[in-house]
């Protein structure tokens, strides 16, 4: 499909754009709201930048649920005759293209804080500003951004307690703003366009289901006790929902901190921690944190990642969650920690080569808690777990899996012949990664 639409363009009045990306709701949208009050009509696009896009499977749900919730996006505006203009192309040739239609004075997005995000937002802003066209962006993805939760001294915090606890201090003194941009929707601009169709970008559907979030007020009171058994499905499945904005972060912040139980709101302060790291420290995107750990000496055997991969290592409760991540683009958290401790220690392979699998299957990828918490399981990472510590994929099972419940859903022939043995020893692994990173460590 081409980068230009077609637009009707009504009258000569003055327009404002907004730029919808990772933010697909109309409500509580902070940029969306100061659009929408700012005297202009408004003109709602997304795009499907093939920066991005081009690199991703020709089967990704992730698009999928895009383009769904795009979909939903403009039902809600048809009552006031609109449809988000949805392109597909470069963002700057976009808003070449936008620039000749319109006589467009304004452009308002949310702030976006991945390295890439950033170097397309400075180049956006700097042809609009050729143009004497102001570039608005706001917060709307997290509570707190950038240097707003820091030590007294300034710099930023790296380990995730002192962090929360300044988070939570300042939470109290400052409260949620809300932002009602659903009640001032009347300010939308028509656009008249072709429909922008999975099939005309490239893509297919995905046989992964659209993820279904849970959230009440038990899920959020029993967290604690609930969140670490994989089999009872108790976890609220927003992760995807945050990671686009189809909830609004503000929302379940306020829900989490009406409950007694904090353990649910630590998560969700999780995800600002990452998100602070990767803004403060941009390399660790593809860099270890602690520098020395770069010094290890990776197997990195393509043959045993395949089988990780696959689901085929002859441990379980690590193939349980592979084989669920590769058929429901999720997997529980816990699970999540194993499977990441198992690649890195037990096989010896760069965290980062398990980042790049999770990148491409997770629904709910964001790039600062994927780093963040593969990093954390390598140990080479901010408040990392250290390196001497290796789960036992055995004994994690009579932990959290003790009735088998999950591993007979997602690995139904564990029990049977045709089962693979497990391609490495527990023991020999264990001392084979503690010797490998005791070399890198002291060298």
């Amino acid at each position: 499909m081409e980068v230009s639409v077609i637009l009707k363009q009504i009258n000569l009045e003055n327009y404002t754009v907004f730029w919808f990306r990772r933010d697909l709701r109309l409500d509580d949208n902070c940029g969306l709201y100061h659009a929408l009050k700012s005297g202009n009509k408004v003109l709602p696009i997304f795009i499907f930048d093939t920066e991005i896009i081009h690199k991703l499977p020709k089967e990704d749900a992730r698009i999928e649920m895009i383009h769904a919730a795009l979909g939903n996006l403009s039902d809600a505006m048809k009552r006031n005759r609109c449809n988000v203009g949805t392109y597909h192309g470069k963002p700057k040739a976009v808003f070449e293209s936008l620039l000749q239609r319109y006589p467009i004075k304004k452009v308002i997005t949310n702030h976006d804080y991945e390295p890439y995000a950033q170097e397309r937002d400075d180049e956006i802003e700097a042809l609009l500003a050729a143009k004497g066209i102001a570039f608005e962006t706001y917060k709307d993805q997290v509570i707190f951004e950038k240097n707003e939760v820091v030590k007294d001294d300034g710099l930023p915090y790296k380990v995730y307690t002192p962090y929360a606890r300044k988070w939570l201090a300042r939470f109290v003194e400052k409260g949620l703003p809300h932002y009602p941009s659903e009640d001032n929707l009347n300010a939308l601009a028509e656009i008249e366009q072709p429909e922008c169709s999975l099939v005309d970008m490239g893509f297919q559907p995905s046989k992964v289901v659209q993820p279904i979030f849970k959230i009440n007020e038990q899920i959020i009171r029993e967290y604690e006790a609930t969140r670490n058994f994989p089999a009872l499905d108790a976890t609220s499945r927003i992760g995807a929902h945050l990671r686009f904005g189809t909830l609004s972060v503000r929302k379940m912040v306020a829900n989490a901190a009406k409950e007694e139980n904090p353990t649910f709101l630590k998560e969700l302060i999780w995800r600002e921690f990452f998100m602070q790291i990767l803004w403060h420290f941009p390399h660790t995107h593809q860099a270890c944190f602690k520098p020395q750990y770069e010094r290890i000496e990776w197997r990195n055997n393509e043959e045993d990642f395949q089988k990780w991969c696959e689901g085929k290592t002859g441990y379980p409760f690590v193939d349980a969650g592979m084989r669920e991540l590769n058929a429901t683009g999720f997997m529980h958290n816990r699970v999540r920690m194993l499977v990441g401790s198992f690649l890195c220690k037990h096989l010896l392979i760069d965290w980062r080569w398990g980042e790049a699998y999770f990148a491409e299957k997770l629904l709910d990828y964001e790039m600062a808690s994927n780093v963040g918490n593969w990093q954390w399981v390598a140990g080479c990472g901010v408040d990392a777990a250290p390196y001497f510590r290796i789960f036992n994929p055995t004994d994690q099972i009579k932990k959290f899996d003790k009735q088998h419940e999950y591993i007979k859903k997602w690995v139904p022939d564990y029990q049977e012949l045709s089962y693979p043995q497990p391609m490495v020893e527990h023991k020999f692994a264990r001392e084979r990664c503690l010797t490998t990173y005791k070399s890198a460590l002291n060298a």
